[in-house]
């Protein structure tokens, strides 16, 4: 098999103008021919750079080299002593400013498409029913960890590999995170992906009760107190989203994306026979540049609408991932750059009707190196469209720290942890993933959630 290593095996993906009416999977994976063929251009370098750049470490040259040679549960039982959210990972990971960033492939051809190996393992071990719940035996010492995102789902498998009793607390009624209710079904399908990968953490013996708000079903001290948890990780993510302050933005039609996403994936709006619809209207505005207002636009689009990002600074400066913007871009979003909102307008039955904007222009730089955009005078215009939604990050919600004594936070409303462990001001609670960084990516979480694991396993071995 004849292999050109300076060039990456083509993956296949829905033609833009088919995909942009359905909710199916943008990517489809590679064949097993394909995986073959993209692992054999691995270098299998003796000093991986690559591993050093992914956050749970996976040892990415043994894996590659089990796909090399078609042995493919091993791949899979390699990846599964990192991670255990592979198939996630392989989707929804950024591997080009990780992984793949440091592959020295790529320095001067394309590196080795690291994630769409990981995302064909992970597959291939579902549809063959592999086997990845080996643990040791229960060392009866009991474990909580709240919310069942990324960093929850990582940590709890993690100790009940080591013989850890665990329970996660889940505020909603399905399990996930994130995972379930942020990011739509085109980049993550729910029943297939997620819901297996939920079902391979409970296969190690972890228990999830839903529908429990930790700061109000029960408390942190409550859960020490009464329940006899002798740890607790808190990875409840950060959900509360956030606004610009300005006119307008009460009007019928302004959601936040938290709420659009919310309801489109788990309340499955885009399906007409539920009782969740959405009113997006003909036209929308996506206020916001980073991956989440991504995965609006591109989810109001397949509702049917016209869609504009309206973003203050410049393509270059666009903070969402290369792939999700080009995505965005081929299936028929606008991208109104060096614009602002000044002001939501609305018509006389209180829904939206239009978006005064303001254009920009970028100034000096700013405290996080970015030219800072500045507003040039008497270039006001206005956006006619049906629906806002803002998609400007989140913070925590402060249920939780406002309902546990003695828990440290900072001004972002963020729990402060001392150090990468996520040891907070409270002995025996260890924190990681949004609830501590603010929002950030699904594999920075799990690799909170990993470092907390081998913490609280640490902390529970010498008490």
């Amino acid at each position: 098999m004849a292999v050109d290593r300076m060039k990456r095996v083509p993956i296949k993906e829905q033609d833009p103008k088919v995909r942009a009416t359905n909710f199916k999977e943008v990517c489809l994976g590679y064949t097993k021919e394909e995986a073959v063929k993209e692992a054999s251009r691995c270098l299998n370098c003796k000093k991986p750079m690559c591993v050093t750049q992914c956050p749970v470490s996976i040892n990415i040259p043994a894996f590659i080299q089990q796909v090399k040679e078609e042995k493919f549960e091993e791949a899979a039982k390699i990846i599964a002593k990192s991670s255990a959210l592979p198939a996630v990972c392989g989707r929804v990971c950024p591997q080009e400013s990780q992984c793949e960033g440091k592959c020295v492939l790529g320095i001067k051809g394309e590196a080795v498409a690291i994630g769409k190996l990981e995302r064909f393992v992970a597959d291939w071990s579902r549809e063959n029913n592999v086997d990845l719940s080996q643990r040791k035996p229960s060392n009866g010492k009991k474990v909580a960890v709240v919310g069942s995102g990324p960093s929850g789902l990582t940590c709890a498998g993690d100790l009940a590999k080591l013989g850890y009793d665990v329970t996660i607390f889940e505020a909603l009624h399905e399990a996930g995170g994130v995972l379930v209710y942020g990011i739509p079904e085109f980049r993550l399908p729910k029943d297939t992906v997620v819901k297996h990968e939920v079902e391979n953490v409970k296969k190690l013996g972890v228990e999830i009760d839903t529908d429990v708000i930790v700061g109000r079903t029960v408390t942190v001290d409550q859960l020490i107190e009464d329940e006899g948890f002798q740890a607790i990780f808190i990875g409840s993510g950060a959900g509360l989203p956030r606004f610009m302050g300005i006119p307008g933005e009460n009007l019928n039609g302004v959601f936040s994306a938290n709420e659009f996403l919310t309801r489109n994936n788990l309340m499955k709006a885009f399906k007409p026979d539920y009782d969740t619809p959405i009113r997006v209207g003909k036209k929308v505005a996506v206020v916001g540049g980073g991956n989440v207002a991504m995965d609006a636009a591109r989810t109001a689009l397949r509702l049917g609408s016209e869609v504009h990002i309206v973003y203050r600074r410049s393509a270059e400066e666009v903070p969402a991932r290369a792939e999700e913007v080009h995505h965005a871009r081929q299936e028929g979003i606008q991208f109104n750059l060096l614009t602002n909102p000044v002001e939501i307008l609305g018509n006389e039955d209180g829904w939206v009707k239009a978006m005064k904007c303001i254009k920009m222009e970028l100034g000096e730089a700013d405290a996080s190196g970015r030219r800072k955009p500045v507003a040039i005078e008497g270039s006001e215009f206005d956006l006619e469209v049906d629906t806002v939604i803002m998609a400007l990050g989140t913070s925590p919600n402060p249920l939780i720290s406002s309902t546990t004594k003695g828990l440290e936070i900072n001004k972002r409303r963020c729990i402060v942890a001392e150090d990468e462990t996520g040891k907070t001001s409270r002995e025996g609670i260890y924190a990681g993933g949004d609830a501590v960084t603010g929002a950030a990516t699904v594999i920075l979480a799990m690799g909170a959630g990993k470092k907390a694991a081998e913490a609280i396993d640490e902390y529970l071995k010498t008490k």
